[in-house]
This record gives C-alpha cells, sequence and structure tokens, in this order.
C-alpha cells in the first residue's frame, strides 16, 4: 500500500513539475513577438507532448487552454480557424509520426471540449459547434477508445501512440462515455433524415460501429442497439448479402437466382434505401445486372412510384446510359440521386434529357479531371464521379453543402438551380467541367471566373460533392467580382448581386435593416410588416411563394449572440402540423439542425419539413432575418399587420443579434461591426 501511494506521490509530482515548465513555455510564448513565437513554439509542444503521455494530463492541459491559445499555439496553422476544421482528417494526424501534429491536434480537441462544455467563450466557434464537431470526431476514430496500438502505429509511431487513446478516454469520460454510441447514431439519424448528398463521413462513422461490434473484445454493454438498421443498409440490406461477402461474390449469386428472387432483392434494397438514404455498393450491383432482366426490375430496385415509373419508360435509353456510366460500387450514391431524379419528373421539361445525353459525353478537362481524382480517389473514372454527382444534385437539390468553406452564395446557387431551373444547372457543369470557364452577365457586362480576381474562398475548397467541387471555384469568383463593381454604390451590394447571380426570379425588389455603414438596426418596423406582407399567406392574399427566394440571416450561437451573416433561400411559407405558420428554408451549412438561442432552435424533422428542409415559426425567422428579396409588384397590406406581431419580432430581435446594434436613441450601447458585403 505504502509503495502505491509512494508511486502516485511521485507520478503527481512528476506531472506538476512538467505542467509546472509548460506553463513556463507559454508564458514566453505569449511574450514573444509574432514574428518570433516560432521559435518559442517547439518548447511548449514539446512539454505539451510529455504532459499528455501522464495520467491526468488531458484534464490538466484542458484547463490551460485558454492561455496556450491566446499564446499561439495555433497562430499561422490550419488550427487556428477551428470553425473550419474537417473532422475526417483528424485520423491522419492523431496516426501521423510527426509528434508536433499530433500534439497540436490534441491541444486543438482539449481546447473545442473547453468551448464545448462552456468553460469558456471562443470568438470563432460556438459550444454547440465544438460539441457537434467532438462527436463527429469520436464516432470517426472510435476504435481509438476501444483498440490498443496497432502493428504499424507501433512501428511509426512508438509510445507517441498512447497520446490519442488517452486524449480521447478523457473526451469519452467528459461528453459521457456510458453514452457515447448511442449519442452517435442519434447523431447519424439527424443527419440522415436531413438528406446530405456528401454521406462519406457517416459511411465511416457507421463503418466504425460496425467493426466495434464485430470485435468480440470490445464490450459496447447496452450501448448501440439502434446501429443494426444502420449497419445493415451499408452491408446486409438483403437476405442475399446478409453476412457482407463481397461484390464479386454478390454478382455470382445474382446469376442464379430466379424472378422471384430478384424481385424481393429488388424490394428489399430500395426500401433500405429510402429509408435511410445510404445506399450499399451491392445496390449498385443489382441494378447494373438488372438492366438485362427487364425495366419492371430496374423500377422496383429504385423503388420508384407511378410518376417515377411512367418517367423511367418515357426516357428508358437515357436512364440506361446513366447507370451503365455512373453508377458503380464506389458510386452508389447515384442510384438514390437517379431514383428521386426520376420522381421529380424533371426529364419532362424539354432542355434537362439532351443536356443529360451531353453530361453522359461530356469530356472533362485535365484540370476537372485532376481535382475530382484528387478528392475522390482513381476507383472509378472521373466523368463516372461527376455523374454520380449530378444525378445527386438534382435529385437532392436542398442536400447541397459548402463544407468548410465561405461559399454560402455559391452552394446556395447551385442548390437554387438544381431545384428550380436543372438545365441552367447542366449548363454550368458543361462550362465548368469542359472548359474551365463560366461566364456571366452583370447589368449586361460579361463576367469570366477565369478573368476574375480571388473569390470570398482563400483557398480552392476540397470537402465538397463533385459538382460543387468542379463549380463553386468559377462561381465564388464571378460572385466576388459581382461585388466588387458595386463598390461606392451606396447600400448592400446583394441588392443588385443576388437577382445578377441568382437568376431572373430572385425579386427585384430588397429589404435590409441593418445600415451598411454603422451597422446599427434600422427601420425595423417597415421591414418587418414588409416582410410580413409579402410572404405570410394571411397578408399576402394567401399566395404561396412561387419560386425560391434569396435571403441573408444573422447566424446567432446558443446563447443568442451575433456570430455571422450567412445566405439562406426561403423556399416556402405554410401552416405546420400543429396549424403555426412556419418559414421552411434551404440552409447551405451542411447541418441545418441549430440552436440560435432564446428559443430560436431550427428544426429539420417533426414539423412538416420536406427532406433537406430547416424551418422556423414565422415571427422566429424574421427575428433572425436580415436581407430579403421581393416582388415590387405584388404587395400585401402593410397596414394589417398586427402590432402584437410586430413587437414579438422586435422583442427576439433585440434579446439576440440585434441587442447592440440599437439605435442610441433607443440603446446606449456599443455598435456592433458594419454588415459586410459577404453573408458566407
Amino acid at each position: 500500500m505504502k509503495t502505491d501511494q509512494l508511486t502516485s506521490s511521485q507520478e503527481d509530482n512528476k506531472l506538476n513539475e512538467l505542467l509546472s515548465k509548460f506553463d513556463e513555455a507559454v508564458r514566453l510564448l505569449m511574450q514573444s513577438p509574432d514574428f518570433s513565437k516560432a521559435a518559442e513554439l517547439p518548447q511548449v509542444l514539446d512539454t505539451a507532448r510529455l504532459v499528455l503521455l501522464q495520467d491526468g494530463g488531458c484534464e490538466a492541459l484542458e484547463k490551460r487552454t485558454q492561455a496556450y491559445e491566446q499564446a499561439g499555439v495555433f497562430l499561422g496553422s490550419d488550427w487556428e480557424t477551428p470553425q473550419y476544421l474537417v473532422p475526417t482528417l483528424t485520423p491522419f494526424a492523431l496516426k501521423s509520426a510527426d509528434a508536433n501534429v499530433v500534439v497540436i491536434e490534441a491541444l486543438s480537441e482539449l481546447r473545442l471540449l473547453s468551448v464545448a462544455k462552456g468553460e469558456h467563450a471562443h470568438s470563432l466557434v460556438s459550444a454547440e459547434h465544438a460539441h457537434h464537431y467532438l462527436t463527429q470526431v469520436m464516432a470517426i476514430n472510435l476504435w481509438l477508445l476501444f483498440l490498443p496500438p496497432s502493428e504499424a502505429e507501433r512501428e511509426t509511431q512508438g509510445q507517441l501512440a498512447t497520446i490519442p487513446r488517452q486524449l480521447f478516454q478523457h473526451l469519452a469520460e467528459r461528453i459521457g462515455y456510458e453514452h457515447i454510441v448511442d449519442q452517435l447514431i442519434d447523431e447519424i439519424w439527424r443527419i440522415l433524415k436531413q438528406r446530405p448528398i456528401q454521406v462519406d463521413a457517416i459511411k465511416q462513422m457507421i463503418t466504425q460501429i460496425a467493426l466495434c461490434q464485430a470485435n468480440p473484445a470490445i464490450d459496447l454493454g447496452a450501448s448501440g442497439q439502434g446501429a443494426d438498421r444502420l449497419v445493415s443498409s451499408l452491408y446486409g440490406p438483403t437476405q442475399a448479402c446478409r453476412e457482407d461477402p463481397g461484390v464479386d461474390i454478390y454478382r455470382d449469386r445474382l446469376e442464379r437466382m430466379d424472378q422471384a428472387a430478384l424481385q424481393a432483392e429488388s424490394t428489399g434494397f430500395a426500401r433500405a434505401m429510402h429509408d435511410t438514404g445510404l445506399v450499399s455498393p451491392y445496390h449498385a450491383v443489382l441494378l447494373r445486372y438488372l438492366l438485362e432482366e427487364g425495366d419492371h426490375l430496374v423500377s422496383e430496385a429504385l423503388g420508384l412510384s407511378s410518376t417515377g415509373r411512367d418517367c423511367l419508360l418515357c426516357y428508358r435509353e437515357l436512364v440506361h446510359a446513366l447507370i451503365r456510366s455512373g453508377v458503380y460500387p464506389a458510386t452508389s450514391q447515384a442510384v438514390y440521386g437517379l431514383a428521386l431524379m426520376l420522381e421529380r419528373g424533371i426529364l419532362y421539361q424539354p432542355p434537362v434529357a439532351p443536356a443529360m445525353w451531353r453530361q453522359l459525353n461530356l469530356p472533362l478537362s485535365e484540370w476537372a479531371q485532376s481535382r475530382l481524382n484528387m478528392a475522390y480517389g482513381e476507383s472509378v473514372s472521373a466523368r463516372a464521379r461527376l455523374i454520380e454527382g449530378v444525378l445527386c444534385m438534382l435529385g437532392l437539390p436542398l442536400g447541397v453543402g459548402q463544407g468548410n468553406n465561405p461559399t454560402c452564395q455559391s452552394a446556395r446557387a447551385l442548390s437554387m438551380w438544381a431545384y428550380n431551373d436543372p438545365d441552367y444547372l447542366l449548363q454550368m457543369v458543361a462550362w465548368a467541367a469542359r472548359d474551365d470557364e463560366i461566364v456571366m452577365h452583370f447589368e449586361g457586362q460579361a463576367i469570366s471566373s477565369m478573368a476574375s480576381l480571388s473569390g470570398v474562398a482563400t483557398a480552392l475548397p476540397m470537402d465538397l460533392d463533385p459538382v460543387s467541387l468542379i463549380v463553386v471555384p468559377h462561381l465564388d469568383r464571378i460572385y466576388a467580382e459581382m461585388g466588387r463593381r458595386c463598390i461606392g454604390r451606396e447600400g448592400d451590394p446583394h441588392r443588385w448581386v443576388n437577382p445578377e447571380f441568382h437568376g431572373w426570379w430572385s425579386g427585384r425588389g430588397f429589404r435590409i435593416n441593418v445600415d451598411v455603414a454603422t451597422g446599427q438596426l434600422f427601420e425595423v418596423d417597415d421591414f418587418v410588416r414588409h416582410f410580413f406582407a409579402c410572404y405570410h399567406p394571411y397578408y399576402n392574399g394567401n399566395q404561396p411563394l412561387i419560386h425560391p427566394q434569396p435571403a441573408g440571416i444573422a447566424v446567432t450561437d446558443s446563447a443568442a449572440r451575433f456570430i455571422g451573416w450567412h445566405a439562406i433561400t426561403i423556399l416556402r411559407v405554410s401552416l405546420d402540423p400543429t396549424d403555426v405558420m412556419r418559414v421552411y428554408f434551404y440552409n447551405p451549412n451542411n447541418d441545418s439542425g441549430q440552436d440560435w438561442g432564446d428559443g430560436a432552435i431550427v428544426s429539420t424533422s417533426g414539423n412538416g419539413e420536406r427532406f433537406g428542409e430547416a424551418s422556423l415559426t414565422f415571427e422566429r425567422f424574421a427575428s433572425r432575418l436580415y436581407i430579403y428579396h421581393y416582388d415590387p409588384l405584388e404587395r400585401g397590406e402593410l397596414v394589417s399587420v398586427t402590432s402584437d406581431e410586430l413587437e414579438n419580432v422586435k422583442h427576439y430581435l433585440h434579446r439576440s443579434w440585434g441587442a447592440s446594434r440599437l439605435p442610441p436613441a433607443e440603446l446606449q450601447a456599443d455598435q456592433g461591426p458594419s454588415a459586410p458585403p459577404d453573408l458566407g
């Protein structure tokens, strides 16, 4: 007993000694000017590595996150901007043989843990964003919780392999170890209900859960009971592939099946796909095989209604060509995109089918091919990968995400075109992928994406779906150039840019409730009354919204504090199942389920939302609205908006992002920053 106590005391003394050295190294880093911090940083990281190897080291460093971040540990690195960190990249950092990379990744996770637990507010990332990020990181790296270092890790990392495991044990304990798998499963289902185009990260999470379930050395206890449906949707949706035999064996099994068995397989795959939004690689194998078996089985495997079946039969040769060219085990999500595209019936629009034939034979530029291969690998051709992207975007126009990039305007444009003008989207894809150039017009003047200066994004985005990967860099430069051509005009440039950038259906009428020069609120009453008159069915003659309209919101965190300006699309306004008027909108920010504080919790399911839609009650939405467009020739009755409705919206606004933007006559407060020209 005395020996154990002595050993424990020695370990505590060693940790305290290392922490003293760490604190001193951080102090020296803090005192150093920016240009010489690089000389002091190695001492901080080396001491942190030794601390992380000790029991209690993670807890001790978590308490010091503010100190070492303010000192400049992350200065000049990818970790300096935590809002742009990508969870799927963490395995590469944590497996690195470079000790500094492993340590700085660990310090970054501890910083986000501190933010997620509310121990301090961060200027760049909210508590809910930090928690969401850590949940994804833990899902992707679930093996670190349960498995010892592999031989490869021991060879490449040595003792360094201990640090990620110490870190993840600490993360699990702080977030709630006993419920972590259940939380991950709930998180996966929550995201899947939004039907995103990009599901690779979700598939990685499900794969990690499946590996843990299959490993007898791992005891998940009572956790993970809801995972079977997710795992089976990818690895065994039907009886013939229940044990995940591999695509070659499955293909052999198909050749021995009769019509009844193929019918059962088709029905099983379609049910699993439409239930989850995920497509098994086996489904792609089946669909390609069924091309020779009859269109009734193809229709069954796609899970089509009468609308989709009619579209399939009318455009049979085109659909078959799309399957042959774009549906492979590596591009299996194309099956879901194809099914939903047929259900939308957009092939009946005269330009769409010819444009799809062009897409099938489109020669890709070297730049487009290299971008697609770099992002997705070369297991299938770049052309097949782009066809998958086109099918998914046309089938899931509200599933487009901007990734971790300030390009919400471009993502919104792609979504709007896929939703409202699919042949225009296909034209954009052809120009970008074939010609490496897009030309748009602004007030009669041509703007070339290749002749324009830099866009909003400072680097080429890579974490995007195939269509966005090719088109967004061009749109981003054009959008920025349109903004530059508005320099010197009074007011917000989106008044002129949005209709030219997004399309003729964007209303030429424009309202803003922030003075661009000062950042203060102004003309709020008129802004709100006019929004009710244009968009609320009770005040606009019960006229449904015909075309999706661009709008800008002031995003707030769960404490209702202002985070930034953001571009969204208003899709429709209607009563929800409980007869409450709601605004249904598209948010390009990857995950629409957010808590904006003061009761403004954005819903993505359960309140009448269609796949990909987010919604808020009308008054809550209006309180976060910053700009909107409308048709100036269609006006509602301004005078009929009740004072109670007006005051409710103003109440929510003044308690959130407008708190520091009230004019001095209303509130003696610091003025907020002016509205920037970008809503990304």
